[in-house]
């Protein structure tokens, strides 16, 4: 199979890596990549992954048998259907699907109708009215965060009226805005993949959202932990209050697609789990924790979700533990700096088959001195692997320590809580 991978980020690094592996695979292309996936794949840096045209151009100048879309950018620009309806494999959500994710006023009203459990929360268009809420309810914490796509899903969790207020005045350009309670408990990524008769459900991952622990302002993702071993006991509250009810409301909604879905959950009090998110597609950094894990072919999945037969496949998994950390440009993730020299990276480094740890690479090229130079906020994924989280944890940090990766920054405590 000749593949071609949509994004540049760490995430597609790390989905490109996976790929590599394949024994279908014949030939993979990313566009446009990034300065690794150019160690192990060909790059196309021209081009434009949100114009169907353009793509579609790329694919049959390379013979392309399937295009996989790691990044939410050509699902929302109407590459799957330009690509499917001109016979170029590609999986992913139609138009009609994407208000799952693209609108979070979509997904908490078909929450509603399907019985599943969310955060509660409340919809703002205007900044007095929100204040007017706000005053009313001071010390108490809140999240706030975009009704519509926003890069990266930033997002402010603070008991602070004028933070969220300055927040939330850089949101309302784009529409409404979310104001949800802040549920204590511990961040669940679940990730599907899905067709039109079940799903495959990869690897659980606890992300690591906040600067810090006790940080607030606002974040993206800054690590990830996987397995999460809490989660093992709660499989099947987690199947029939969020997952079940979600692949049947897609069907009955006539939302159902070959592809991604990703669901963001909170689990309450280790016992209760609840659906923050949709994704109609992969999280960062929830995928460079998991997909060093998983041993099964991802070409042989693709396979079976092209003939509806995803729910029928065994998930191979490592049972080692991983633990991803970001390292990420000062200024993330509002005003990242770029252009700043990334010092510690090696070719050797970067090698798609290297030994533990991995080391996926995100915004970060090459200038024309042949430099490594930041593009954007998150900047390089180490994911280390151990016989449990306490010793992936090591492996991940030891390297980063050795490596001593200038003008980034990171936390220094993804998986502690699990170990300590």
């Amino acid at each position: 199979m000749r593949v071609l991978l949509l994004g540049s980020g760490a995430k597609d690094h790390a989905v490109a890596w996976w790929f590599s592996k394949s024994c279908f695979l014949s030939a993979l292309f990313v566009a446009p990549g990034n300065l690794a996936t150019a160690k192990f794949a060909t790059n196309l840096p021209s081009v434009n992954i949100a114009d169907p045209g353009d793509v579609y151009q790329a694919c049959v100048d390379n013979r392309i048998d399937f295009v996989f879309i790691g990044t939410e950018t050509p699902l929302f620009t109407g590459v799957v259907k330009y690509l499917t309806d001109r016979g170029i494999e590609t999986f992913g959500a139609p138009s009609g699907s994407l208000k799952l994710e693209g609108s979070r006023a979509f997904s908490r009203a078909f929450s509603a109708r399907h019985n599943i459990p969310v955060p509660r929360g409340s919809f703002f268009s205007d900044k007095d009215s929100l204040r007017k809420y706000l005053e009313r309810h001071k010390g108490e914490t809140f999240i706030i965060k975009s009704n519509s796509v926003a890069p990266s899903r930033i997002m402010l969790s603070s008991s602070d009226t004028e933070a969220l207020m300055r927040f939330a005045e850089t949101l309302f350009p784009k529409g409404d805005v979310l104001l949800e309670e802040c549920l204590d408990g511990v961040p669940a990524t679940c990730t599907l993949l899905v067709d039109r008769n079940g799903y495959l459900a990869l690897p659980v991952t606890s992300d690591y959202m906040r600067k810090s622990a006790d940080d607030q302002t606002p974040t993206g993702g800054m690590g990830a932990i996987c397995p999460v071993p809490m989660l093992e006991r709660l499989k099947d509250k987690i199947k029939e209050k969020i997952i079940d009810p979600t692949l049947y409301g897609m069907q009955v909604e006539q939302l159902s697609y070959k592809g991604v879905l990703t669901l963001s959950m909170m689990i309450r009090n280790n016992e209760e789990p609840y659906l923050v998110d949709y994704h109609v597609r992969l999280n960062d950094p929830a995928t460079q924790a998991m997909v060093p894990l998983i041993n099964t072919d991802i070409i042989s999945l693709l396979y079976a979700m092209r003939d509806d037969r995803i729910g029928t496949m065994e998930l191979s998994v490592s049972d080692k533990c991983a633990v991803a950390v970001v390292l990420a440009s000062e200024g993330y993730p509002l005003h990242p700096l770029i252009g700043r020299e990334v010092h510690g990276l090696s070719a050797r480094l970067m090698e798609p088959l290297s030994d533990t740890p991995n080391v996926f690479i995100g915004a970060i090229q090459e200038d024309d001195e042949g430099k490594a130079i930041t593009t954007g906020g998150r900047n390089i994924t180490i994911v280390g692997k151990g016989g449990n989280l306490q010793e992936a944890n090591k492996s991940a940090y030891d390297l980063i320590r050795k490596k001593a990766f200038r003008n980034l920054w990171y936390r220094e405590d993804i998986g502690n809580a699990y170990f300590e």
